[in-house]
């Protein structure tokens, strides 16, 4: 999975791991990436991999539910 939203361009930061002792060593905050269906303007529709901040916010458009009976 990419490592990076696709909509907001979001990705890994470094920062550091304190321990109790005060030892300071490097760590990653990951950005909490989900895979999801999105429909375009022009109505096309692809799986991308974007931010739950995105989803939330709305700039991602889920498609409607595939009829799967029919």
């Amino acid at each position: 999975m990419a490592k990076q939203c696709e909509v907001c361009g979001k990705k890994a930061q470094v920062g550091n791991l304190v321990s109790h002792s005060n030892i300071k060593t490097k760590r990653r905050f990951n950005p909490n990436l989900q895979t999801v269906r999105h429909q375009f303007d022009d109505g096309s529709v692809r799986t991308i991999v974007c931010c739950t901040r995105c989803i939330r916010s709305g700039a991602v458009r889920k498609p409607s539910p595939r009829n799967v009976n029919a």
